[in-house]
């Protein structure tokens, strides 16, 4: 199962990736696309070029561990509203990338790092 908790950080390359890679490979892209630190525990999500694999790399404890999913039918959707080579995803954002649903629009109520100005 995919450790994913409400600390977890989540970034996704917006690249596609070769699936064919495996640990070394998808670490070596990690330290190339990302800024994060592959031992902090964040989920480095890739697809492939067709879109229909994911393969999620992350630091487990004591070794690094490897998620992959093949679709039978359709394609992952990558969110629309980012850009740059890799961002983070939330939560729900990765939760609708794997479940293959794709937002129509996206209306947080607030985002993190937002101060929130107090009435008074």
């Amino acid at each position: 199962m995919i450790p994913v908790t409400g600390s977890a950080r989540m970034f996704l390359f917006r690249g596609s990736a070769d699936m064919r890679k495996g640990f070394e490979g998808l670490s070596g892209m990690v330290e190339e696309h990302f800024s994060e630190n592959l031992f902090t525990g964040a989920l480095f999500i890739f697809l492939n070029r067709r879109q229909d694999r994911v393969k999620i790399l992350y630091w487990d404890r004591d070794g690094l561990a490897l998620w992959h999913k093949r679709l039978e039918r359709g394609k992952f959707q990558m969110p629309a509203d980012k850009d740059g080579a890799s961002v983070e995803l939330t939560t729900a954002e990765l939760a609708m990338l794997l479940e293959g649903i794709t937002p129509l629009r996206m209306n947080r109520r607030y985002r993190l790092g937002e101060v929130v100005a107090a009435s008074g």
